[in-house]
């Protein structure tokens, strides 16, 4: 690095990465790493992560300027709140079968100013340590202001520049905490109710999830009429997790399939605290207990990373498939920069409805990248990659009964649009 790049870098005293280092887990060789790049004036972000038989083997851990700047002629999503300036800085983890991780390459020069004094503000390095956490809920329930807490939390640390985040961190907190707090009744109201349905039959299914503090994090329940159609019609299910249902906006997430009249059936539903891996799989695994352990052939989903490990985790020969339709309803924002937009469309759907075959998908498809000088496209390239997921003609060896989209989902939310909405209870 230049000397200007190094002008705001501190005297500090913490190991560089080097390669051959090992570390017991992935997330100490990423603690590591962030404490090294929060001491040196650098965010850190994992850039990307390859994947074998539903775990990570390979990550790259990577300054948060890595890539370019994209410029679209439409403002079609916010700006970055981190530049781009395709920095190269990075370390290459690899994940071994017991889980131990070991770097096998580094790049450590970066071609940008760093600014160790800033960084502790840098998004990645914002973090509420748990204790904290625990103080700012129990002074909010007793109806201390949060501008106290965090003055007397301040006041302990020995200043501002001893904590990890800032008081709009801690209330980003505190309003996430209220909204998932248990309203008065609504806990024994939702328990009381599953009650009252097992006892009327004992085919009724639910579990429900509690946090350390009796906040309602994840519910599931599932009626016998849902149980014994999924035992007919349980082959091929579509899982959508994007409706909201309730005041603690919470995602309503329905399990649904298709009749043998083409009917949408509802197989289960749950409201999850937070869409993250842990929640989908244990949801995931009281819905497989419900269904006597019996896993669907197939199901369908959003382009949706968390899901996907969650699945790969719960259901691990289940064929899963991308959902279609929003796939290709991103087409006009990912290409609408580009001049000859309208004539690509056409050709790329061309290409996904009209192959009846790999090999045909893959001359339309390539002729296509070079027709329209689209090689340096990362949406194309990555949906290129995962071609097997969602191209129909990769996906038609498998019984889909005529789905190839979470629309029965979307449908079904739109069933419960007449009964709930944003202000609806528990109770």
């Amino acid at each position: 690095m230049d000397e200007e790049r190094n002008s705001e870098v501190r005297d500090v005293n913490i190991s560089a990465p080097e390669i051959g280092m090992t570390f017991i887990n992935f997330d100490a060789v990423l603690n590591f790493y962030k404490h090294y790049a929060q001491e040196i004036g650098f965010a850190v972000v994992k850039r990307s992560t390859k994947m074998t038989d539903g775990k990570a083997t390979y990550v790259i851990i990577a300054c948060s300027r890595h890539g370019k700047m994209y410029r679209t002629v439409t403002n079609i999503r916010p700006r970055p709140s981190v530049a781009k300036t395709n920095c190269p800085a990075r370390i290459n983890v690899v994940i071994n079968g017991d889980s131990s991780c070991v770097i096998n390459k580094i790049t450590l020069e970066h071609n940008h100013t760093l600014s160790p004094y800033k960084s502790r503000f840098f998004p990645c390095n914002r973090v509420i340590d748990t204790s904290v956490k625990r103080r700012l809920d129990l002074n909010d329930r007793a109806g201390i202001r949060l501008n106290k807490s965090f003055n007397s939390i301040v006041v302990e640390a020995g200043g501002y520049e001893n904590l990890t985040f800032g008081e709009k961190d801690a209330r980003n907190y505190i309003e996430k905490a209220r909204r998932l707090r248990l309203g008065e009744g609504d806990g024994e109201a939702i328990c009381n109710y599953f009650r009252e349905m097992q006892e009327r039959n004992g085919n009724f299914f639910y579990a429900i999830d509690l946090d350390d503090d009796s906040r309602l994090r994840n519910v599931f329940w599932a009626d016998a009429r849902s149980r014994a159609a999924y035992e007919c019609f349980g082959d091929i299910i579509t899982f959508d997790s994007t409706y909201l249902t309730n005041k603690y906006d919470m995602p309503f997430a329905p399990f649904v399939g298709v009749n043998h009249h083409g009917q949408s059936i509802l197989l289960g539903c749950g409201l999850l605290s937070t869409e993250d891996t842990e929640s989908f799989v244990w949801l995931f695994r009281n819905w497989l207990s419900c269904m006597s352990d019996r896993a669907p052939k197939a199901i369908i989903i959003d382009q949706d990373k968390v899901m996907q490990n969650a699945i790969a985790r719960v259901f691990p020969n289940t064929r899963h498939q991308w959902c279609l339709w929003h796939i290709t309803k991103k087409i006009p924002e990912k290409l609408r920069s580009y001049g000859e937009y309208h004539s690509m469309k056409s050709v790329m759907m061309d290409a996904i409805y009209e192959s009846l075959t790999e090999i045909k998908f893959e001359e339309k498809w390539k002729r296509m990248i070079a027709c329209y000088a689209l090689e340096n496209n990362q949406w194309l390239s990555g949906l290129y990659e995962e071609r097997h997921k969602w191209i129909p003609a990769y996906v038609n060896d498998t019984f889909w009964a005529g789905m190839s989209t979470t629309q029965r989902s979307e449908s079904m939310n739109a069933f419960f649009d007449v009964y709930v909405n944003s202000k609806t209870s528990l109770k």
